[in-house]
């Protein structure tokens, strides 16, 4: 399937980041995309419900997502849909995937800062810690080798289907309101003036 597609929508995971033994850099996340709606009954906006991908990045795209997303970051993502059965152990379901061609803050929610990098000459440079590191808490960037926060990551693959972890409405709205205990009355949390 070629068809391109561009969803907004919440990293529900953090990025798994891995070189592969050929040298290329594939990180991916599950990106839940949730459906706020209003309703006339009540006045109020609700929870509709979620669209669940799995989105991967491949080579340098790989390199700034591992650097630059995390878990609850809004963002929009565009690239190739891939939808596949599988099956494995008598279950059986449905995959909905995104190679990704290009993913961003959504700013519609924040505000992100972005830096232009020099494009990696081979696949090698593309691997954990050879780009600079951006701290979510200040904006601030760092050049520097991986650290805690981000640590390299071994190439072994994980032996689960990302299926298996679908997530749970709770997961969506912790997700969305993760310092609240009540969704705000707004789609975007501002008051309604």
């Amino acid at each position: 399937m070629n068809d391109t597609i561009t969803v907004c929508g919440i990293v529900a995971t953090e990025p798994r980041h891995l070189v592969t033994e050929t040298g290329i850099a594939i990180t991916s996340l599950r990106l839940a995309s949730p459906s706020r709606r209003w309703d006339r009954q009540t006045s109020t906006w609700g929870n509709g419900p979620t669209n669940w991908y799995t989105v991967t990045a491949f080579r340098s795209l790989a390199a700034n997502v591992n650097r630059s997303l995390s878990k609850g970051d809004r963002v929009v993502v565009t690239g190739r849909l891939r939808i596949r059965n599988w099956e494995r152990d008598g279950r059986g379901g449905t995959s909905v995937e995104i190679d990704a061609e290009g993913i961003g803050h959504d700013l519609a929610w924040g505000i992100s800062n972005w830096m232009r990098l020099p494009r990696h000459v081979t696949e090698a440079t593309a691997a954990p810690g050879t780009s600079p590191r951006v701290d979510h808490e200040t904006g601030e960037v760092h050049d520097d080798t991986p650290d805690a926060a981000h640590p390299p990551v071994d190439a072994a693959p994980d032996d689960t289907h990302p299926d298996d972890h679908q997530g749970t409405d709770d997961t969506v709205a912790a997700l969305l309101h993760p310092d609240a205990d009540e969704p705000p009355e707004h789609p975007l949390g501002l008051d309604a003036a």
